[in-house]
């Protein structure tokens, strides 16, 4: 196989990582075009076994689903803590400006304060219902995080064993 492309597949399943904690980049897409690139040039595992065809169509489903099911999973989980969609919005602005001005706690702090101060300021709801709002809205962020991680370092794991 030839090693720049074992080299741009590994350096995709990196980014599919960095992408799922990162809001900018596309974390499971990334990974999954770096298996796609493994399928098309041959790579096989120690058994000298060519990827199957199941498996990328396997984890394509995967990546579908879990993109999908990030867009859905923060709504539902502020919905589900009585939040608006000011503590969504706050929660995702809250994450870049902990990207951009890194304070203690970083990213999660600021999700969590943003998400509040949408809650308490636009949505006019009092300090209690405003936390438990921005708490929902933060869970389910950290849910969308936690399945595009999972599925990017699943196909970083097959990513490996196909060199």
């Amino acid at each position: 196989m030839n090693t720049f492309m074992i080299v741009v597949a590994v350096i995709l399943g990196v980014l599919g990582i960095i992408g799922s904690i990162v809001p900018a980049l596309p974390g499971p897409p990334l990974s999954w075009v770096g298996i796609l690139l493994m399928y098309f040039f041959g790579g096989t595992n120690g058994a000298g076994e060519t990827m199957s065809l199941t498996l990328l169509f396997v984890l394509l489903g995967v990546t579908i689903f879990v993109t999908v099911l990030d867009y859905i999973v923060p709504a539902w989980f502020t919905k589900l803590t009585g939040g608006s969609k000011y503590a969504s919005w706050g929660a995702v602005i809250g994450l870049f400006a902990g990207l951009i001005f890194p304070l203690p706690g970083g990213m999660i702090v600021t999700s969590l304060v943003a998400a509040f101060a949408a809650e308490l300021l636009f949505a006019g709801k009092d300090a209690g219902a405003s936390l438990k709002s921005s708490l929902g809205a933060f869970l389910g962020f950290l849910f969308g995080t936690g399945i595009k991680l999972i599925a990017s370092a699943v196909m970083l794991y097959y990513i490996i064993v196909f060199i």
